[in-house]
């Protein structure tokens, strides 16, 4: 029988280590396509710890470490890119000093999200130590690289190239250790409006581009309160998030306008719909525009160009998902009370791994997801003690409560998910 008190004691007795481990990755500046030093840093990390029979970096940059050789595979992701700092003046403290205060670690990617990645190798350490392995199930932990730029694309590499098909995924970006089971999909859509120029002191004579890109800024305005509408995932949402012109000097009149789009798609939203709702409103302007489906071309780390279309689907599991059941589960054994389950408000590699690859996730991560992107980014250290718990548990309760879907495929996603030693 698990002894959960002794998991939780073991995590507790590593509050130190992860502490020191987070503020050192916080160190690192790891903005999407520049994460190599932070990768390199986990990795070494990894390494020291001599208890994974695995650990690679694939040809995309994601670091993996796989620890069993069981049929069943579990695997429990986290990104380590950030994004930028912005205005460091803006910042009560240095974003990369990982300052401790008041139980908490600020800096850059605390919260969002290296926080959860030394909860995941400590999670392993205690898994290791107290013999909870099981010849059932491989644990493959997840070290994914440009999800801020381009959230899944790690995973869809993962899935197409390596035929990684976990059983189910544990997403650990922020949740505030809730128990998270869906998210809106996004996309990322482009509007262009073209002009003819002239100078600037004959406005007349030209056809301004800004000026027709305006009157389709106001109706994307008002098509944001028409969108779908769904109780649990929240309502379907769009906005302007970047504008640009083309003109031949600051005396002339632009020849070419632009804005970038974010689309929130809720449940029963569609890519096709949603294109067909923006071409719509800019046909209620009168206004001839050119409406396109934006792509993603960005090198990562490793210099590696994977394209892929700025579509990022819905995906909701249902409250009895068997992965949702045994984080329910897991959560009750380990802290002795009924947890929050709910769902993230942003965007996470969710949308490749199960809302394209139905692959079934559930989440669970530290830090809430309101300091995300902002200069308060931080995390409790009682979420990294909590977390690693979580994680260390997660696997042999799963595995226990909910029966193998298929063994032929797991068995042959686990073989693929490495076989050599580090």
């Amino acid at each position: 029988m698990t002894d959960y008190a002794a998991i939780v004691r073991r995590a507790k007795q590593y509050e130190k280590p992860m502490v020191k481990l987070l503020r050192e990755l916080i160190a690192i500046p790891s903005e999407s396509g520049r994460e190599g030093k932070v990768i390199a840093h986990i990795r070494s990390e990894l390494k020291q710890l001599g208890i994974f029979d695995r650990i690679w970096t694939d040809p995309f940059g994601n670091l993996l470490a796989r620890i069993g050789r069981g049929a069943r595979l579990i695997a429990i992701d986290a990104h380590v890119d950030t994004v930028g700092v912005g205005d460091r003046n803006e910042w009560p403290h240095d974003p990369y000093s990982g300052k401790r205060a008041n139980g908490w670690i600020f800096g850059r990617g605390a919260g969002d999200q290296k926080g959860a990645v030394p909860a995941m190798i400590y999670a392993a350490k205690i898994i290791a130590e107290l013999g909870l392995e099981s010849p059932d199930w491989t644990l493959l932990l997840t070290f994914t690289v440009s999800e801020e730029d381009c959230d899944g694309l790690n995973w869809q590499y993962m899935v197409r190239e390596a035929g990684i098909k976990p059983e189910c995924v544990v997403i650990t970006d922020s949740t505030n250790c809730r128990i998270l089971r869906g998210q809106r999909g996004r996309m990322e859509i482009g509007v262009t409006t073209r002009g003819r120029s002239c100078h600037g002191s004959m406005p007349h004579k030209g056809d301004n581009a800004v000026y027709k890109i305006a009157r389709v800024v106001s109706e994307i305005e008002r098509l944001n309160g028409r969108l779908g509408r769904d109780p649990f995932l929240g309502d379907g949402t769009i906005t302007v998030s970047y504008v640009s012109c083309k003109t031949p000097s600051m005396c002339a009149v632009p020849d070419q306008a632009y804005i970038h789009l974010d689309r929130r798609l809720t449940r029963g939203e569609t890519k096709a719909g949603a294109l067909r709702e923006v071409r719509q409103a800019v046909a209620r302007t009168g206004v001839k525009a050119s409406v396109e489906l934006g792509r993603y071309e960005q090198p990562t780390h490793t210099g590696l160009v994977y394209p892929t279309e700025s579509y990022f689907p819905t995906w909701c599991e249902p409250a009895d998902a068997p992965q949702v059941a045994s984080a329910v589960a897991c959560y009750r054994a380990l802290f002795k009370r009924k947890p929050v389950v709910g769902r993230w408000t942003f965007s996470t590699n969710g949308v490749s791994i199960a809302g394209m690859f139905g692959i079934p996730c559930v989440g669970f991560g530290p830090a809430p997801e309101r300091v995300a992107h902002t200069v308060q980014d931080s995390v409790p250290i009682a979420h990294l003690v909590r977390s690693a718990a979580f994680y260390a548990t997660f696997p042999g309760m799963h595995c226990e409560l909910q029966p193998p879907p298929n063994r032929a495929t797991r068995a042959r996603s686990a073989r693929k998910a490495g076989s050599r030693k580090n």
